[in-house]
């Protein structure tokens, strides 16, 4: 997985298809709690968090999609006293055993990402599958066997593919945005890459233009609430 920090606009669409998906997929349900309620929560394989860089002009929101980075020396499998997290040795995927999970929440410990999260229900972990369920069917269409995250971004931030293969688009994208991995002094060798940000000129802004453009922003704000 790639994902392009410079295109993604925080919009969760990716975590919205994530959670339709699998909510009925291999580690179905993702649990919600209180839904319609004052503070609704539930389990969700992919978050998006928002941070705000730089000082005014030149500042700018970054919007940070994380899940599972499904890691070459995963530490959540090593940790895991049942066996239930474990690594395919065909493609490397992490996945949770639901039948030999017992909740004990190491794994999450040992996870610096925190892309597992303890369903309170079934009591068991659970975590991205890289929709194992969807990219393996043979019965859609080659071009639709990618993550569901990967097919509803509307800005295509996301890319999916072989980076074992210098000649795939991720490949190619890593190499020539400087794409980097998360953490890398822990050794876990995460395999999803994240494309930075590039840098653009600021907005020239003088010492007449500002105020200007706050004082129509507040009238602005004003008639809204007067209608």
């Amino acid at each position: 997985m790639v994902i392009d920090l410079d295109v993604c606009v925080g919009c969760h669409a990716c975590a919205v298809a994530c959670k339709e998906w699998n909510t009925s997929g291999t580690t179905a349900p993702l649990t919600d709690y209180d839904p319609y309620g004052a503070e609704p929560s539930g389990v969700w394989f992919n978050r998006i968090r928002h941070y705000e860089v730089g000082e005014y002009p030149n500042n700018k929101t970054i919007n940070f999609p994380m899940s599972c980075m499904h890691c070459e020396n995963a530490e959540c499998v090593t940790v895991c006293p049942t066996g239930a997290s474990y690594k395919r040795a065909e493609d490397g995927i992490v996945l949770v055993d639901q039948s030999k999970c017992m909740g004990c929440n190491y794994c999450s410990w040992a996870c610096p990402y925190g892309a597992r999260e303890l369903d309170r229900m079934s009591g068991t972990m659970k975590k991205c599958t890289l929709c194992i369920d969807r990219i393996y069917d043979m019965n859609i269409p080659e071009e639709e066997r990618q993550p569901a995250c990967v097919l509803t971004c509307p800005a295509h931030a996301r890319m999916f593919g072989d980076l074992d293969d210098p000649e795939s688009t991720v490949s190619r994208a890593v190499r020539n945005r400087g794409g980097y991995a998360l953490m890398p002094e822990l050794n876990y060798r995460p395999t999803n890459h994240y494309l930075p940000p590039r840098n653009r000129p600021a907005i020239p802004v003088d010492g007449q233009s500002a105020p200007n453009l706050q004082r129509k922003i507040k009238e602005w704000v004003n008639q809204v609430v007067q209608r």
